[in-house]
């Protein structure tokens, strides 16, 4: 493995070898501790993200149907796309103060743009053939966005909510780090005073886990609710 190469060659505290990493991680997830924090850390993501499906989704679609409204607000949405996420903090300790509502609202806010823009794509993209049958059929209004723009677009819906997963991921770290030390971001602070790459490396391992877990998840959701989208491997 060319990580133990080059890491067997360069001292503990530059590069630790993945063989000391994995070990650690196995020991502090049996300690417990690991898997504490994980579980703190999941509240801020999981709401986070709850709230950008829930606004993200809605507003992607809004903006994907509805040429005006993409008229006003897609300049809008691009320069706050634009805008580095972190770029907030400070606004976001002003109206939330350093706890669980500035983590949620900044994992909000670094993922609520990938999914409105994947969604508003999707929904732009619909064939308007599917429409226009589904027009001849009598649906109108609400009953047409059910049954037949949602489900053309739902591809769209899931690529745009497992890149925000990504992106929540990111955010719950970043807020950790960034507002009171709490959960992983307190075990990567203090292993950061003490120079200990490898319990720093630990936690990027269990991060890369658990996105990689929560992206195979997604995955077969998709390919239960969408098996038509999905083409078999060549």
């Amino acid at each position: 493995m060319v990580w133990e190469a080059i890491a067997r060659r360069l001292p503990h505290i530059v590069l630790p070898p993945p063989s000391i990493v994995l070990v650690r991680l196995a020991q502090d997830l049996l300690s417990g501790k690991l898997v504490v924090a994980l579980l703190g850390s999941l509240e801020a993501l999981v709401l986070g993200l709850a709230l950008t499906i829930v606004i993200g989704v809605p507003l992607g679609f809004a903006l994907g149907r509805n040429r005006t409204l993409a008229e006003m607000f897609d300049p809008v949405l691009n320069a706050l796309y634009a805008i580095p996420p972190v770029a907030f903090v400070p606004f976001l300790v002003i109206w939330f103060g350093l706890h669980l509502p500035a983590r949620i609202a900044l994992v909000f806010l670094m993922s609520v743009f990938e999914v409105t823009v994947a969604v508003s794509v999707g929904a732009r993209e619909v064939n308007p053939r599917l429409i226009d049958v589904g027009r001849s059929f009598g649906a109108r209004g609400f009953e047409l966005t059910r049954k037949v723009v949602f489900p053309a677009a739902l591809p769209f819906v899931f690529a745009g909510v497992r890149i925000g997963l990504v992106r929540a991921i990111n955010g719950t770290i970043t807020a950790e780090l960034f507002f009171a030390a709490i959960n992983l971001g307190a075990i990567m602070n203090e292993d950061a005073t003490r120079f200990d790459t490898a319990g720093l490396l630990t936690v990027i391992v269990l991060l890369a886990l658990l996105g990689l877990a929560a992206q195979a998840a997604f995955a077969r959701l998709e390919a239960r609710i969408v098996p038509w989208h999905l083409r078999p491997a060549a």
